[in-house]
């Protein structure tokens, strides 16, 4: 072959190679697109569950006395991803506002209702914050997007791990975890500006409540674990005694450390 066939071959070759690689480019680029097109716009799910707290708020705001969420609370569980704190199975329902099972006969609050209790907090940025049932941590993570100093306790070990796993990679530093009940609080972090209890109980237990700072805020289910149960938000005077605000009902699983009920 001379070198004139042999440039017309090479040059053959060579469009034939850049063919090709087009085509495996092309072909790239669909792949990514549908597999982005495959995948759950979770930023839109979240926006849409927020969206859905707001009309339950405002629609039931008569009965619970609280006619809206403020915006910055709205904001922080538009940012948290709650897919990430339920099991694999469960990730197309996070975002309905429902409670979602957990395992070892634990559910993940539904996100309006944990609204609401954040809300009558009335928290500021920079405020510490005792919450009890970490769960998986995704109220916590709500506490801390808020700008909270987070103290959370957990009696289920194994969901404990994965909220010590789940929270610093998600970049929430401000969170401490500790197992344990909840019941007699977290004396070593004390005191409190605030108090998020998801475990119902007859009374406020005395160790709570001494751990509550002077004029801090309580939100906690008070109730039999049989019985009717009245979410209530408790403010403490400075003579130490409390002002209770009955909210709405509602039902929470008991204090699992003993028989508390």
């Amino acid at each position: 072959m001379g070198n004139r066939e042999t440039a017309k071959a090479c040059s053959r070759l060579s469009v034939r190679i850049q063919s090709f690689a087009i085509l495996i480019a092309a072909l790239a680029v669909f792949h990514a697109a549908s597999t982005r097109a495959q995948e759950p716009d979770f930023e839109t799910a979240r926006h849409e569950m927020v969206r859905q707290i707001e009309h339950i708020t405002a629609a039931f705001g008569a009965v619970t006395g609280i006619p809206a969420i403020d915006r910055r609370v709205l904001d922080a569980f538009a940012k948290v991803p709650r897919h990430r704190f339920v099991p694999p199975p469960l990730v197309p329902y996070a975002y309905m506002n429902t409670p979602l099972p957990l395992g070892y006969d634990q559910n993940l609050t539904q996100p309006s209702l944990l609204a609401l209790m954040t809300q009558v907090l009335e928290l500021k940025p920079g405020d510490r914050v005792f919450e009890t049932g970490t769960d998986t941590g995704y109220q916590a993570a709500i506490l801390a997007e808020l700008g909270m100093r987070v103290f959370s306790v957990e009696i289920v070990e194994p969901l404990l791990k994965i909220a010590k796993r789940l929270l610093p990679a998600l970049g929430y530093g401000n969170v401490a975890l500790h197992l344990a009940d909840g019941y007699n609080g977290w004396q070593e972090n004390a005191p409190y500006d605030a108090m998020l209890i998801k475990e119902s109980v007859v009374e406020i237990p005395g160790a709570l409540w001494q751990q509550l700072k002077s004029g801090g805020r309580m939100v906690i289910p008070l109730g039999s674990a049989d019985g009717p149960q009245m979410l209530t938000l408790a403010i403490k005077r400075p003579d130490g005694s409390s002002e209770r605000i009955p909210l709405f009902s509602v039902r929470f699983a008991p204090f699992q450390g003993g028989s508390r009920t």
